[in-house]
């Protein structure tokens, strides 16, 4: 089932009352989530984004604009006719019933022409834990089981229903590094074998790039960028979006593009007919964006190596660099010999992961190198 946001705001009321107004939680999304599909909703926090998913399954109801499940608009449908399944950050398991009963629970509300019989309940319930590999754990309490185990009973509740929608707010916050690792993979599982369409907040850019089909990056309730998790990180459309991806973060420097060269310090490191105009702009280098280069263009100071096997972390130093250490981490292939002992390292630099931010607006500024690399 798809989902399409029709300009959906969210405001609330700012509680410091000498300021007065409304706080934007989330402002005028227009985009539509595919049938089918995992769509991470990505940022900082404060973004907006728990609030957009309450905002779809019904929990908040929107300031302004539409949402739509399919064709049919479920803007003010309460959350129980809607059709959908939610996992929160706290597993919220009943302490005093079974794994079985805490799936079935939700089953059991069921009225009407939707009410099922014991048996079909029970049916389900052995579905869904088979799902998430928990149909061996049906007659343990919550107590019993792992933290890891607790949150597969958490998405077999919402599943159990058979929902449109799965929604997934922070899921994995409260698991150890390798349980995380291991539980965001069931997650990538069960959504391709349901094909259930998927809405998954989380904070942390690698759960987004590794599982999601599709990323959005907001900031200050404002979507910033939706494309796939690689088109993101590739393409970045402003400063914000370049420096919240990627790991090792992205390097930032002072710019400026004169006379077809763009600028780090006193270094040319780039030449495009794009670099015309005398401008002071940002330059960010992806990690992987330099090349150890005895005769390169840009000049830096070396302070360390790091080496992890197939990969070297140069570390240097540079005046024109924006972060608070005034280091710079590239990353090159361990086949590249660079003297510990040296003062100085040079590179040449991979035009496509090298970015050009405006200095104002911090957009970017696209540009051909005459290579057309």
């Amino acid at each position: 089932m798809k989902i399409v946001l029709q300009h959906l705001t969210k405001k609330f009321p700012n509680r410091n009352k000498k300021q007065g107004g409304d706080v934007i939680a989330v402002s005028d999304f227009d985009f539509e989530i595919p049938d089918g599909k995992l769509v991470g909703l990505l940022g900082p926090s404060g973004c907006g984004k728990s609030t957009t998913l309450n905002l779809i399954s019904g929990l908040e109801k929107p300031t302004e604009g539409k949402i739509f499940f399919g064709d049919e608009d479920v803007t003010d449908l309460q959350p129980q006719d809607r059709g959908v399944g939610l996992v929160f950050q706290s597993y919220a398991l009943y302490p005093h019933l079974t794994v079985e009963k805490n799936i079935r629970f939700p089953l059991e509300n069921l009225k009407g022409d939707k009410k099922l019989s014991k048996e079909e309940m029970a049916e389900r319930v052995k579905t869904a834990a088979k799902l998430v590999q928990i149909d061996e754990l049906l007659e343990r309490k919550p107590s019993e089981l792992s933290g890891g185990q607790q949150q597969r009973v958490a998405i077999a509740r919402a599943l159990v229903k058979t929902p449109g929608v799965l929604l997934l707010d922070e899921p994995l916050s409260n698991l150890d590094a390798r349980l995380r690792l291991k539980t965001r993979e069931e997650i990538r599982r069960i959504q391709r074998e349901t094909k259930i369409t998927t809405v998954f907040v989380t904070h942390d850019q690698d759960e987004a790039m590794s599982i999601c089909d599709l990323i959005v990056v907001m900031k200050d309730g404002i979507m910033m960028q939706m494309a796939k998790p690689q088109d993101v990180y590739d393409d970045p459309v402003n400063l914000f979006v370049a420096g919240f991806l990627g790991t090792p973060a992205i390097n930032i420097f002072e710019g400026k593009m004169k006379d077809g060269r763009l600028f780090i310090g006193e270094d040319a490191v780039l030449e495009s007919d794009e670099f015309q105009n005398d401008r002071d702009v940002y330059a960010a280098i992806r990690p992987e964006g330099f090349r150890p280069d005895d005769n390169g263009p840009f000049k830096c100071r070396l302070e360390r190596l790091e080496v992890m096997g197939r990969d070297v972390s140069i570390i240097s130093a540079h005046d024109g660099v924006l972060n608070d250490t005034g280091l710079i981490r590239s990353i090159v292939d361990a086949d590249n010999r660079i003297d510990p002992d040296s003062r100085e390292v040079r590179f040449s630099l991979k035009p496509h992961k090298v970015f050009v931010f405006d200095k104002e607006t911090e957009e970017r500024i696209r540009f051909e190198v005459a290579d057309g690399r």
